[in-house]
């Protein structure tokens, strides 16, 4: 996993902002390198350990609802690239296509065993194959999707520095996002201006800290989250 030249970042990452976070990552190139190599084999491995329980899970989303097993949708990633980010379908087909495209915990959108999925994180799986493709980590900053990337402060652009990870700090430290969103009237105004920014703070925090033994921490502390 190498960092992309500053040069050849696009021109809303070229910023003072960025160029803080940048200067940093470059101190650390050998564990940018065994990231990459960590992200490859646990991948593999995982994908093998798990191909039974991902089928089960199939089944099960089949069974509880009409639709696709997989859930596709464009985010973002390193140096602004656009990607297609997998995940299991936890809502109705028909309700996907609304146009906020935040869900908040009590989102009656969300089927049954969709809610199990998403509590335990199950639904994150087939994230493997975009951690193999490289798109994604296991360590990051969540991905967003590209109407919420342009709400971002030239700060902000600088989670785009690495690539987006299945858990992020933000994920263990910020257990906040539900309840904001639970209690809003307007979900997508919550969530670009109250729920992003606090987001972003761990996001940054993440990057500023960042180094391999780090995101073993982080590994460990989502494991601890889930079980919790």
């Amino acid at each position: 996993m190498l960092l992309p030249k500053y040069s050849e970042l696009p021109s809303y990452m070229q910023n003072d902002e960025v160029r803080q976070y940048y200067d940093i990552l470059t101190h650390k190139k050998v564990d940018l390198v065994f990231k990459r190599i960590f992200d490859i084999i646990a991948a593999v491995f995982l994908i093998v350990i798990l191909a039974i329980p991902m089928l089960v899970v199939a089944v099960l989303i089949k069974c509880d609802s009409s639709g696709p097993v997989l859930f596709k949708q464009r985010r973002v990633t390193t140096g602004g690239k656009v990607f297609r980010i997998f995940k299991f379908r936890t809502m109705y087909v028909n309700d996907n296509a609304k146009n906020s495209q935040v869900t908040s915990g009590s989102d009656s959108r969300i089927t049954k065993v969709g809610r199990t999925l998403r509590r335990l994180r199950l639904d994150e799986m087939p994230q493997l194959f975009n951690v193999l493709a490289g798109d994604m980590t296991f360590v990051g900053t969540r991905p967003e999707v590209e109407r919420y990337v342009e709400k971002y402060t030239p700060e902000m652009y600088a989670t785009l520095l690495m690539p987006a990870g299945i858990t992020s700090l933000t994920s263990v430290k910020y257990r906040h996002e539900e309840e904001i969103l639970d209690k809003a009237d307007d979900v997508e105004k919550a969530y670009i201006e109250e729920v992003l920014p606090a987001k972003m703070k761990y996001n940054l925090e993440y990057i500023s800290k960042f180094n391999f033994f780090y995101d073993l921490y982080v590994c460990l502390l989502t494991v601890v989250k889930v079980a919790d």
